[in-house]
């Protein structure tokens, strides 16, 4: 879970659900579980019940680029998708061309389909 994107809403949903019986669920979803052992500890006293509260505010508050710089390790989701459409897009454009060069004879069918196999395998 340390490594799996997370959601600034489930964050925000989580912490408001510390005002119930059992805090710090949100803190063991964002990769804080010293800080969500100490949230279980407390919940007798009212204390991490406010801090929940304060913290979920705090979650909607932020904009998506201080989240993902405060909890994501600074990256975005929506930059890695967009690398991954233009790398795709690349490799297609790159297969066409190859293409219209077998077409027009200008390399044999072994070399289009040891050039295609290498720029698929670019994909994975």
């Amino acid at each position: 879970m340390l490594t799996k994107r997370k959601s600034r809403t489930i964050a925000a949903i989580l912490a408001l659900a510390g005002t119930s019986p059992i805090s710090g669920w949100h803190k063991f979803y964002l990769g804080q579980p010293i800080w969500g052992l100490l949230y279980v500890l407390l919940s007798w006293t009212p204390i991490p019940k406010v801090a929940s509260v304060i913290e979920a505010v705090w979650y909607l508050a932020q904009d998506e680029e201080t989240f993902d710089r405060n909890f994501n390790m600074g990256q975005p989701a929506v930059k890695q998708s967009q690398y991954a459409v233009n790398q795709v897009g690349a490799i297609a454009n790159a297969l066409r061309e190859l293409d219209n060069l077998r077409q027009d004879g200008l390399i044999s069918e072994y070399e289009f389909e040891q050039k295609r196999r290498q720029l698929l395998d670019q994909i994975s």
